[in-house]
């Protein structure tokens, strides 16, 4: 099996909490915005790399990164 056919089916499991937040957040946006149940879901979508933490003049923001 090459590394090629291996890629093409590599799928991130997302729970239907995560999945909702992340369509939400469409551009980079502030972490205090989120409430405390959504911001212990993005620390989960961080952890997966499918968001960005950006620490912006002692703030934290966070983005989602690009889709492949």
């Amino acid at each position: 099996m090459k590394i090629n056919e291996l890629i093409n089916d590599f799928k991130i499991f997302l729970t239907n909490e995560e999945k909702n937040l992340l369509d939400k957040i469409k551009e980079p946006c502030y972490i205090d915005t989120f409430s405390e149940r959504d911001r212990l879901v993005i620390e989960n979508l961080v952890r997966k790399s499918l968001i960005s933490k950006i620490n912006y003049r002692g703030t934290i923001l966070v983005k989602p990164n690009e889709k492949s």
